[in-house]
């Protein structure tokens, strides 16, 4: 049985640029970070109530498919609008805008500057189970 998102992993050819995006996006820095010494190759961060798992790997170690693949992992947001308008003023460039999916859910995604899409999600569910 799936019991939630344990972690959320996107790659990156540049890791510093990266890190230092994602640092302004979460505003603070990586917990864990590999190597623990010089540029990273892996770094961790948690954000959200959950305290949910974000990561970001060099991408030499990106996972390979034999055909095209992928997912669009949607993170919670209290107001969509204006972090779209956030995640925008920090660099990330739009992807699909932000649209009403049914009363008072909304989502969003956007391109960070690494080429990896992160989707938002404004939702009651999610809202009223925390």
């Amino acid at each position: 049985m799936f019991r939630g998102l344990a972690n959320l992993n996107l790659v990156a050819e540049d890791m510093p640029a990266a890190v230092a995006w994602y640092t302004a996006v979460f505003g603070s820095g990586p917990y864990f970070t590999r190597p623990e010494a010089g540029p990273a190759q892996y770094a961790e961060w948690r954000f959200g109530d959950d305290e949910d798992e974000f990561a970001l790997m060099d991408a030499r170690f990106r996972p390979a498919l034999p055909q095209p693949g992928g997912a669009l992992v949607s993170m919670h947001v209290d107001d969509i609008h204006a972090e779209v308008a956030r995640l925008l003023e920090l660099g990330a460039t739009a992807f699909d805008p932000v649209t009403q999916r049914g009363e008072g859910w909304w989502s969003a995604s956007v391109s960070d500057p690494f080429g990896n899409l992160i989707g938002l999600i404004q939702s009651p569910h999610w809202a009223g189970q925390h």
